[in-house]
């Protein structure tokens, strides 16, 4: 099954969303899309503390607990976890699984203390990737500081290293609602047999059929298209349904 996964992107507490992962603005409160995400038919939630870690503080945990106590939904969550201890505490607080950018990047033994401590099926290593010359860039910080490493073989790396998924971003295609960077996913692709998720461009329900079709993402991640109610979970499902790609439909009438 192919999965459908709204993107939320908290900042001060409320979910936001910008372009080039820069220009936020306010798209409402994160209890309420949640509750309303799950009720739509997501597979998964992602929710994305994107300050966190510029800010140097830990991610947002009363409020991945208040997410727990109102949907039953499986979600990740991101933004400013640098430790075991961090990782522990998302968990604890009713977090599926967990993902880790910049520290694991920075510590890349990170993700084989975690994998064995956690599982690897609890544990996302995201990969913000922008093009530079003729391959693509690993970026921290939210996208802002260059990391020294290709996302094609950071993304090997990390497989080996015992990551259990992969949620890729193409900071170049972000909020720009032109379509994934399908060239990124499939090299991607070619070198890591783990899961896939891809983030970052969807404008059309085309750009989800392609970038399972052509980019051979095992999931799908968007977000300002959902906020905005350009189009429905439903919509999307019954697209790529109608196309022959298999996906949860269980449920609907």
């Amino acid at each position: 099954m192919k999965r459908i996964i709204p993107c939320l992107d908290i900042d001060q507490g409320r979910v936001v969303k910008g372009t080039h992962f820069s220009d936020l603005k306010d798209m409402g409160d994160p209890i309420e899309m949640a509750c309303f995400y799950e009720g739509e038919g997501a597979d998964e939630l992602v929710l994305l503390d994107i300050s966190a870690t510029v800010e140097g503080r830990k991610t947002f945990i009363p409020l991945v607990s208040r997410v727990a106590q109102s949907i039953r939904l499986p979600f990740t969550v991101g933004g400013g976890i640098k430790s075991l201890e961090d990782m522990e505490e998302a968990l604890a607080a009713g977090a599926s699984k967990v993902a880790v950018n910049t520290a694991a990047v920075e510590e890349p033994s990170l993700i084989l203390r975690a994998a064995k401590l956690f599982g690897s099926s609890r544990l996302v290593v995201a990969i913000d990737a922008k093009r530079e010359g003729g391959g693509w860039q690993v970026y921290t910080h939210g996208g802002k500081n260059p990391a020294g490493k290709g996302a094609l073989e950071w993304s090997r790396e990390v497989e080996d290293l015992g990551a259990g998924e992969i949620l890729l971003t193409s900071i170049d295609h972000d909020g720009t609602r032109q379509g994934y960077d399908l060239e990124l996913l499939a090299r991607i692709r070619e070198k890591v047999s783990l899961p896939v998720i891809a983030s970052g461009g969807a404008g059309s329900l085309e750009d989800f059929y392609r970038a399972i079709t052509v980019g051979g993402a095992d999931g799908v991640l968007a977000a300002s298209v959902f906020h905005l109610k350009i189009f429905s979970i439903r919509q999307v499902k019954e697209y790529l349904h109608q196309r022959g790609i298999p996906v949860k439909l269980e449920g609907w009438v």
